[in-house]
């Protein structure tokens, strides 16, 4: 596989795995950051993957970029090693009207019912490709066929926090309130982000997600233990 690098100013180099989105190009990616985190790469601060790149920032008075590429050249064919062990979130998710305002018309757009949306939605295991766009932020793929759709046509000017939203072949949840264009299916009541704690975000690319459907009632009972601080999300580790 042709990898290029690309200079990100004079802190950072981008690893390019090629162009476009797809679970082996990611899997590329995830691996190339967490060997170059394994073995501590001099002048490293920080590893950020993308779809289809891997960006590492360095501190200019330790290394360059023509050194890093050269030692990042050399991990390469090690490449084939585990990405390191992510989690398996099972995320509550309530997708009656009230928190769904735009299920119906993606049910109807679809040919499907809402029903139909739902079991979708909910009997796929999403990948997480990137954390982006606002803190926490996470895409996720791959949506089933029936549920792949252009964004919105009128995007809105405040997407509530919580917000489960799809368009393309992805599906995000929205972690604070933010201008959006993506189709709302559904909300959670967890809280993505959060600067106060030592990992403020609660994913990480190359974990993944479930879905588990919550009534009305539910999602009042568990955002209010959010909001205690005593609801924990379900999780388990995922095989390294």
């Amino acid at each position: 596989m042709d990898v290029r690098f690309l200079s990100a100013g004079d802190t950072a180099i981008v690893v390019e795995f090629g162009d476009r989105i797809d679970r082996t190009l990611s899997d590329r990616v995830l691996q190339l950051g967490a060997r170059v985190r394994a073995v501590e790469v001099p002048g490293v601060v920080e590893t950020v993957p993308t779809y289809r790149s891997l960006m590492v920032h360095y501190d200019p008075l330790v290394t360059d970029s023509a050194t890093l590429s050269e030692q990042i050249t050399a991990l390469l064919d090690d490449n084939a090693a585990s990405t390191g062990a992510g989690r398996l979130w099972r995320v509550p998710a309530c997708y009656e009207p009230t928190h769904a305002p735009d299920i119906a018309e993606v049910a109807e757009t679809k040919g499907l019912t809402v029903d139909e949306v739902i079991r979708l939605h909910t009997e796929t295991q999403f990948h997480i490709y990137m954390i982006g766009f606002v803190p926490g932020y996470p895409y996720m793929g791959d949506l089933p066929e029936q549920l792949v759709l252009p964004r919105r046509a009128d995007p809105r000017i405040r997407v509530p926090a919580g917000s489960i939203a799809i368009a393309s072949t992805m599906t995000a949840i929205y972690p604070l309130e933010s201008p959006g264009g993506w189709h709302l299916i559904g909300t959670t009541p967890i809280r993505l982000f959060d600067a106060a704690q030592p990992r403020p975000a609660l994913f990480s690319p190359g974990d993944k997600v479930r879905f588990e459907p919550v009534t009305a009632a539910q999602f009042d009972d568990i955002r209010a233990a959010t909001q205690a601080g005593t609801y924990q999300v379900p999780s388990e580790a995922l095989a390294s």
